[in-house]
């Protein structure tokens, strides 16, 4: 099949080459399309030169002027390093400063007597009027009016500059804008208001002289809307084209066995909570249909969950199939391998854990077992997908933090069996409707919205530096009764960018507060798997009491003993990491406590985000909030997700923009899923342009 030349790699447009087609990788930017494809942030509106002296703080303005001083200077007690230029014109004076400068560059490029131009944002600095980092063009002899326009601003990854995203912008426009071709037949373009795609882009990389800038800053122009429907309505095309294809693919129809079910079921040391027993039916009818089932199961940390997989999986083990259990990391696959054991070992079936960590012998009798049928059920990590990895029989999988795989590897994972296998996701990550329509948009949805009785809820409160030692004092309380203590940190080193605390120094400070009388460890991503191991079954084992930890305690730890979660400088978590971190904790019948210290004073986002953790421990609410907050690459991070990178769609702002994009491709994809109507063979053309490789559109290749 040709390349589309939107496809052409990136490194291959005018001013580009290995170095910035480097930088643009780390923006998911590969390819001309994707280049195009990137929409400014916002835009600096040039078409009014302001005097100096009309300038006023709080406001993006622009200004001409000559540079009358220029040179490093020093910044606070510190003395920070800043390169600071003095702009006049006939009516005043301002001072434009730039924290993170080139000194060679800027000698160059701001000569005193020179004449420039300075846009952004005025703030005021001991009573002074500046701007920092202001967008700068030199005017030279005969350039007449061209600076006065609507400049993009587009967004950037570190070595990247605005004038160069600009440059690199124009010349693939220049050179690959007669490609972009009409996407949506006419009728669509009448439904739902959309204008043609090449206008589009054009309006929001160029604007014109009379464009409404207080439109394009919002995203509220009619271009805006209809790449925002563009986006939305290929991604639910291919998640609808999955969802197609798992409903017209034979199944494996697990018969119910009752009697073996109820003998699992009344084996159990609890009994199971009403949301689990609802769960599990849903799962259940299910596997027994013939078609494969493809469903992800949402409850929040401590429901059940395992439990509820453990019950299906004995089903497809009864019916003659394996079953396999696959999580992101060791400790979450070995976590779930002890609760399995704990809850097999009246039904006598075996089971093995297969992670990087099994070695020799023992994983090449894991291998033969696999291939021979003689183990029914293994849980792992990516180990389970390896290319040596062969099963006899495999019929069921779970998948667990699925978002934390990406859509390939659940793919890579199934086609190990002969039949496609039933599909169990599970996610202890509440997902809002609106991301769970587009990242799991071809799936059916449980959810666990109970809590084992007898479980408290935790106690959430915020405190400040200066209550440290009031912190310390609490946890030393919970520690005299026998309790245990988490304390997460979003660093493991000192960074000097950043001045937070950091765990390898505080697990130092906190040995000096508590021990002898109560050892304290430290636990970090990058230490080995065995010394790791080690660690947490010495902190299971409550031979250490307090453990340091970055934010690898985010899943898969489970200490009912521990008590108290602090987490230091929360203002730097999402909201949902927040909830997850806290969720390591109230897992038994003592009464539990989630600390977050923070500077959250100085942002609004955070003072916000941290008093939704306060007010509140469902799940839903939380993840609702951080959508709406940090947007969806943030909050589930996209990349990892497989789910194709949103340039101008917001899931908490365009719900019902998705829901018409969703509907509409569900329905399309219903009446003609080979796209052979003639108004929607485009639709196979922009598939195969923008997500190959990326949702599995093997049917429309």
């Amino acid at each position: 099949m040709n390349r589309h030349p939107l496809a052409t790699p990136v490194q291959f447009v005018k001013g580009v080459g290995p170095a910035i087609a480097a930088k643009l990788a780390r923006m998911g930017i590969f390819t001309v399309n994707d280049l195009l494809s990137v929409i400014p942030i916002r835009y600096i509106d040039r078409r009014q030169i302001l005097p100096i002296s009309e300038l006023a703080p709080g406001r993006e303005r622009t200004v001409i002027g000559t540079i009358a001083a220029s040179g490093v200077s020093f910044l606070g007690k510190r003395r920070k390093r800043i390169y600071e230029i003095i702009v006049e014109d006939e009516t005043g004076r301002v001072s434009a400063k730039w924290f993170n400068f080139n000194q060679r560059y800027c000698e160059q490029k701001f000569r005193i007597g020179s004449k420039i131009l300075l846009s952004g944002e005025v703030s005021e600095f001991q009573m002074t009027l500046q701007f920092i980092h202001p967008d700068v063009e030199t005017l030279t002899e005969g350039s007449g009016e061209t600076y006065a326009k609507v400049i993009p601003v587009y967004p950037l990854t570190e070595g990247l500059y605005q004038k160069t995203m600009r440059k690199i912008v124009r010349n693939a426009w220049d050179s690959f804008n007669q490609f972009i071709e009409p996407v949506f037949p006419d009728a669509m373009v009448e439904e739902f208001g959309l204008a043609d795609p090449w206008g589009c882009l054009q309006e929001l990389h160029f604007p014109s002289m009379d464009t409404d800038v207080n439109l394009l800053n919002l995203g509220r122009s009619k271009a805006h809307r209809t790449l925002i429907f563009d986006e939305f309505f290929f991604l639910e095309l291919g998640m609808a084209l999955r969802r197609k294809r798992a409903t017209t693919e034979a199944g494996i129809v697990f018969q119910r066995k009752e009697e073996g079910y109820n003998r699992f079921i009344s084996s159990l040391p609890f009994g199971l909570t009403s949301a689990q027993k609802r769960v599990i039916e849903e799962i259940r009818s299910d596997m027994a249909k013939p078609l494969p089932m493809n469903r992800l199961l949402q409850g929040d940390v401590g429901s059940g969950k395992t439990v509820v997989a453990l019950a299906a999986a004995l089903q497809a083990i009864g019916a003659g199939y394996q079953a396999a259990i696959m999580a992101p990391t060791e400790i979450l696959a070995e976590q779930h391998f002890e609760t399995i054991t704990k809850l097999l070992q009246p039904m006598g079936i075996s089971h093995y854990l297969l992670t990087s960590n099994v070695k020799g012998c023992e994983r090449n009798s894991i291998y033969s077992g696999l291939l021979s049928g003689e183990i029914p059920l293994v849980v792992g990590t990516h180990a389970l997908i390896q290319e040596n990895v062969a099963f006899r029989k495999l019929g069921f999988i779970v998948v667990d933090e699925q978002h934390r795989f990406g859509v390939l590897q659940r793919a890579a994972i199934q086609k190990k069996g002969e039949r496609r296998p039933d599909v169990l996701i599970m996610t202890a990550t509440p997902i809002p409707r609106t991301l769970a329509m587009t990242l799991y948009g071809d799936l059916d949805v449980s959810v666990i919205d109970e809590l084992p009785p007898g479980r408290r809820p935790i106690i959430t409160r915020l405190y400040e530096e200066h209550q440290r030692e009031k912190l310390y004092q609490g946890m030393r309380s919970e520690l005299v009764r026998g309790r245990q203590i988490y304390v997460v940190y979003p660093l493991i080193e000192e960074s000097e960018k950043m001045d937070l605390k950091n765990a390898t120094d505080m697990s130092r400070e906190l040995a000096l507060v508590f021990e002898p009388e109560f050892k304290v460890a430290l636990l970090h991503g990058r230490m080995s798997g065995d010394l790791k191991e080690s660690i947490m079954s010495d902190f299971k084992a409550g031979k250490i009491h307090i453990l340091v930890a970055t934010s690898v305690v985010e899943v898969g730890v489970d200490v009912p003993n521990a008590s108290v979660m602090v987490i230091e400088h929360a203002e730097r978590f999402g909201l949902s990491q927040l909830h997850q971190l806290r969720g390591r904790v109230g897992r038994s019948t003592h009464q539990s406590y989630c600390i977050l210290m923070a500077d959250y004073r100085r942002s609004e986002d955070a003072r916000k985000r941290l008093a939704v953790m306060v007010e509140t421990t469902d799940g839903f609410r939380i993840a609702e909030e951080d959508l709406a907050l940090r947007g969806p690459g943030e909050f589930i991070g996209t990349r990892q997700s497989g789910l194709p990178p949103f340039r101008v769609a917001n899931l908490a702002r365009d719900v019902r923009i998705l829901s018409q994009a969703r509907e509409t491709a569900f329905k399309i994809v219903e009446q003609d899923p080979g796209f052979v109507s003639p108004e929607h063979q485009m639709f196979r053309k922009v598939l195969l342009l923008r997500w190959a490789g990326k949702l599995d559109l093997a049917s429309v290749s």
